[in-house]
């Protein structure tokens, strides 16, 4: 029995489609790969870098680093030592006896030596140690330093004569005269200076301060030395 062939299984009939379809899809092959454009891999990497952030890149600090130079060399070691033998024969003489005896007899008479005293200058009465003592004036060195001031102000008040300010016809008011003087290492009232607004009353208020009594001298590390005093005068013209 002879198989029948249905008319649409033939494939001859669609050879002429078979072949359009493969022309049409080869032409659009060719024409996609010819129109394709490309683009350097270099161009991308370059373009994607500039449009990035910047990158902050961290020096680190170099140190200066100085050389030392090595120490020089120590000097080289001789090559040969000699030895140098003792030819003189050294002498040694025994020392002398210093000891003497009662039949020895000293050539060089004996210096006596004598110590010079230390001079001290005079000493204000303000650091003073110990005050020159007024006399009458007893206690501590305080009390007595008190006292001699006391003591000068009062004698002070009763010899000067207070009517000569006004007799000279000064400005009223109050007017000062400044007496310098020293009380010695003996005690007694030297070198007596003043200044004021008259030499009147300069000249009476010196006489007035060597009037003072003689007293005992103060004294400084256990010495007497002279004292310097400044008496101020108040006196009150009307």
């Amino acid at each position: 029995m002879e198989i029948k062939k249905s008319p649409k299984a033939n494939l001859e009939n669609y050879s002429k489609l078979f072949l359009q379809l493969g022309l049409v899809l080869a032409l659009l092959i060719s024409y996609v790969g010819i129109e394709h454009k490309t683009f350097e891999r270099e161009i991308d990497e370059l373009f994607s870098a500039n449009t990035g952030e910047e990158e902050e890149i961290d020096i680190p600090l170099t140190e200066r680093i100085e050389l030392v130079k090595p120490p020089p060399p120590p000097p080289p070691a001789p090559e040969k030592i000699e030895i140098v033998e003792d030819e003189e024969d050294i002498i040694e003489t025994p020392p002398e006896s210093t000891e003497t005896d009662e039949d020895t007899v000293i050539k060089e008479p004996i210096k006596e030596v004598v110590e010079e005293e230390e001079v001290m200058e005079d000493v204000p009465f303000s650091i003073i140690e110990d005050a020159p003592v007024y006399p009458g004036c007893k206690g501590s060195k305080a009390e007595l330093k008190k006292c001699l001031q006391k003591s000068i102000q009062k004698h002070v008040g009763r010899k000067f004569n207070t009517d000569l300010a006004n007799e000279l016809g000064l400005d009223q008011g109050r007017q000062r005269v400044i007496v310098i003087f020293k009380i010695d290492k003996k005690g007694n009232i030297v070198d007596v200076r003043s200044r004021g607004p008259h030499k009147r009353l300069e000249k009476e208020a010196e006489k007035v301060v060597k009037m003072l009594p003689k007293m005992i001298p103060g004294k400084q590390r256990g010495r007497p030395v002279g004292v310097k005093y400044t008496l101020p005068i108040t006196l009150q013209v009307e």
